[in-house]
């Protein structure tokens, strides 16, 4: 009976060893991965966004995403729901729905496989975690006061410490709230939402720079959870993201923003923006756009989204007077007319192709240069017909019009420039005083750039390099030529005539400046809607750059129906008086128009006559 019974034995653990290893093995293996073998997946640090002089305008802090495993609480849902609703701040029947544990499938056997991962909240600070955490494991969940059993004691460590847990998480903070926010751009999560992805802005351009690579690690852990570290089987690092460098500058962003606020006020338009370009490099230093939006508050109100859009590169509209610098520098650089020529600007009104143009003073004869000064309709539609159609499409496209100018954001559109087989007999006279073609503010400015650099066009330059996490140069940007629009001939001429824009018999007396020759253009632009000019409603502009003759600046300011007058030369000349002003200030630029005043010393001699000489002194 005894060798019975061992041979019964042997034999069951014989079949028990061949179902577990060989019927079952398949099965019972991938059963025993799941216990013992992990993952891990390690988030890379998303790279910084900073400016030209390495101030922070956006970066990242490690938060965590607190998760549930609702097969640990069991019918504890209520009691952990009634813990957590304050510590998480949501809804305690929101809280409660989430961690009922629920069946999301059945294995092979038919029996429940339940739900092991629900997230909670995301977002959630390091410090607050571990808040959570000391209150979780001071909790009993209704399992008490009487003894527990070795039953009731795991689950209960369960509900203290397993239940809930976190995974890697990021929070994206833009320490300057709303500033350069439409060049930043913001931020969005995926489909799980634990991962930060660019939306818009330089968070999108450079999502794959700034997103860096992830790593992980595939090892084993014990039944408590704890890593068998010399099983680990791979173990790659994850690289953080490299950092943006703008050319942005964030004092003169401050500077453009400021003013930009209180000139909305002042004039309460729809909407007004503001650049600052160098016009050498084509490096912008700020740009601005009113109505804006705070990325680290994001709402999904009808107001706040259409604040996110990027006005500079995504809005067009006729650009008014500003584009007399197309027409007029072009027909300068083919010398068909000199600044000395004359024009008849006809009184004011002028009947070409069954249409009367008008000016918005009577003027008689003007020479090029006062077309510029005082911003004669006529006498740029009389340069532009003797330039002719050809000529002046081809300028137009030279100078950019029609084309974006490759700034890295996304949502630039190109603007209206119709080539001539679809134009009106009446578009050559429009087209020189800006009617008929339609650009971007940001296409205007580089235009303007291109009188100020010597006839250069330049590609708009927003990311300065891209550095790692230790501030080692991985890519430096240089600045790009697009192409010589106008010789450096008739671009110094051109710069003589803008200089007369802001003088007293110019349109833009409000734009000069103390210390600086300043040379620039007023826009005022009348709105169209579907196809039709409407009246009282106005584009107003104003570009300029300074010193004139050596630039060190050129700066666009842009108003979209301002309701306290319309004249680029009253709205926009004023804002970039106050811009100039202190830009000039903060980056120390040499003044150019320095007047020699007397000063008068009188020197007092003992027992002699008072004595006086005068000095010459340069102001300060």
């Amino acid at each position: 009976m005894l060798a019975l019974l061992l041979v019964a034995a042997f034999a069951g653990l014989g079949y028990r060893l061949v179902d577990l290893q060989v019927l079952r093995h398949d099965q019972l293996l991938v059963k025993a991965q799941e216990n013992t073998q992990r993952t891990l997946l390690m988030a890379p640090r998303r790279g910084d966004i900073l400016d030209s002089r390495g101030n922070l305008l956006a970066t990242s802090i490690f938060v965590k995403t607190v998760c549930a495993d609702p097969s640990l609480i069991g019918d504890r849902y209520v009691e952990m729901a009634r813990v957590l609703a304050p510590l998480l701040k949501i809804s305690e029947s929101w809280l409660t729905e989430r961690l009922k544990p629920r069946t999301i499938r059945l294995d092979a056997r038919g029996e429940p496989v339940f739900d092991k991962h629900v997230v909670l909240k995301h977002k959630v600070k390091v410090e607050e975690w571990k808040q959570i955490q000391q209150i979780l494991t001071s909790q009993t969940f209704g399992l008490g006061p009487g003894k527990l059993t070795r039953a009731g004691k795991v689950f209960l460590s369960n509900l203290q410490q397993k239940a809930i847990f976190t995974e890697e998480d990021q929070l994206r903070i833009y320490p300057n709230q709303a500033l350069a926010a439409h060049v930043l751009g913001y931020i969005g999560a995926t489909e799980q939402g634990s991962e930060l992805v660019g939306v818009d802005g330089i968070e999108k351009t450079f999502e794959a720079e700034l997103d860096g690579a992830r790593g992980w690690r595939q090892t084993e852990k014990d039944k408590r959870g704890r890593e068998l570290v010399a099983l680990r089987q791979q173990d790659v690092e994850a690289h953080d993201g490299l950092n943006v460098v703008l050319t942005i500058d964030s004092v003169l962003q401050h500077i453009v923003e400021s003013e930009l606020a209180a000139a909305m006020q002042k004039h309460m338009p729809i909407s007004i923006s503001g650049i600052v370009v160098r016009p050498r490099t084509g490096e912008i230093l700020a740009m601005a756009t009113l109505p804006t939006f705070d990325p680290n508050n994001l709402s999904n109100g009808v107001k706040e989204v259409d604040a996110r859009r990027n006005r500079v590169i995504s809005d067009i509209a006729e650009p008014g007077s500003t584009f007399k610098i197309v027409v007029v520098s072009g027909a300068l650089n083919d010398q068909i007319v000199k600044l000395t020529d004359s024009f008849d600007c006809e009184r004011g009104r002028f009947l070409y192709a069954g249409k009367v143009l008008r000016d918005h003073e009577s003027y008689g004869v003007l020479s090029v240069e006062n077309i510029i000064t005082k911003s004669s309709n006529i006498g740029a539609a009389k340069v532009g017909i003797k330039l002719g159609e050809q000529r002046l499409y081809h300028y137009m496209r030279e100078f950019g019009f029609g084309t974006r100018t490759g700034i890295p954001l996304l949502g630039e559109v190109n603007g209206i420039a119709h080539p001539t087989k679809e134009w009106s007999k009446l578009s050559i006279a429009q087209i020189p005083m800006g009617q008929g073609v339609a650009a971007t503010p940001l296409q205007m400015v580089m235009a303007m750039g291109a009188i100020a650099n010597k006839g250069w066009l330049m590609r708009p330059m927003l990311v300065n390099r891209l550095e790692d996490s230790d501030h080692q140069i991985v890519v430096k940007y240089s600045p790009q030529r697009v192409r010589q629009v106008i010789s450096e001939a008739a671009a110094r001429q051109m710069v003589t005539a803008l200089k007369t824009v802001v003088s007293s018999n110019g349109t833009a007396p409000k734009a000069v400046l103390d210390h600086y020759t300043v040379a620039g253009k007023t826009g005022t632009a009348q709105k169209a809607e579907h196809g039709v000019y409407v009246s009282g409603k106005y584009f107003s502009s104003f570009i300029g750059f300074f010193p004139a003759d050596n630039p060190e600046l050129c700066i666009s300011v842009v108003m979209d129906e301002p309701r306290q007058g319309y004249y680029g030369g009253q709205t926009a000349a004023p804002v970039f008086k106050q811009i100039a002003e202190r830009a000039a200030n903060y980056l120390n630029i040499r003044p150019d128009n320095i007047e020699e005043t007397p000063l008068l010393e009188t020197i007092a001699e003992t027992n002699t006559n008072v004595s006086a000489k005068t000095i010459v002194v340069r102001s300060p």
